[in-house]
């Protein structure tokens, strides 16, 4: 008997911080995928609060107990990280039109580069307001950032 192809996607982002727009995606994905890569990438142009190291490990040590979901960082062209997870889809959320413009561009390129999939799932209505640029600039003034992120995630610099 044939054995089922996994269906492997990563979820490409910088995740600083990761928050609980981020989980939704992950609990959403999870419902038609069998496994999820966080995939952080290292990002030069922003300017990160907490170390790709440190966000790796808080992410992992939050999602230690599935093991449908590995995180992991990359610095390369995002269908090549794919590629060498296995994965034949990139799972992305949008919050607004201008994010869907973007990411339609993206997910154009990274199927004629590669023949990748790109899954885009609507974020959710309570949502759509958060993101990790804002939260990370209310991290630099000390704002209480807890109703954010997901409970449970430590946010160690």
């Amino acid at each position: 008997m044939m054995q089922k192809k996994k269906k492997i996607a990563i979820l490409p982002g910088t995740f600083d911080p990761f928050t609980i727009g981020h989980l939704s995606l992950v609990h959403r994905g999870l419902l038609f995928l069998d496994e999820i890569v966080i995939a952080i990438g290292i990002n030069e142009q922003k300017r990160s609060y907490f170390p790709i190291d440190k966000r790796v490990s808080m992410i992992a040590h939050f999602f230690r107990t599935d093991v449908r979901i590995r995180v992991e960082s990359y610095d390369s062209v995002t269908v090549d990280f794919a590629a060498k997870c296995d994965a034949h889809f990139i799972l992305r959320g949008i919050r607004t039109v201008n994010d869907f413009e973007y990411e339609k561009t993206i997910a154009d390129m990274n199927k004629a580069l590669s023949g990748i999939e790109t899954i885009i799932l609507f974020t959710e209505p309570e949502h759509t307001h958060i993101s990790s640029t804002v939260v990370r600039e209310l991290l630099r003034y000390g704002k209480d950032v807890s109703q954010f992120v997901p409970d449970g995630l430590e946010l160690v610099t």
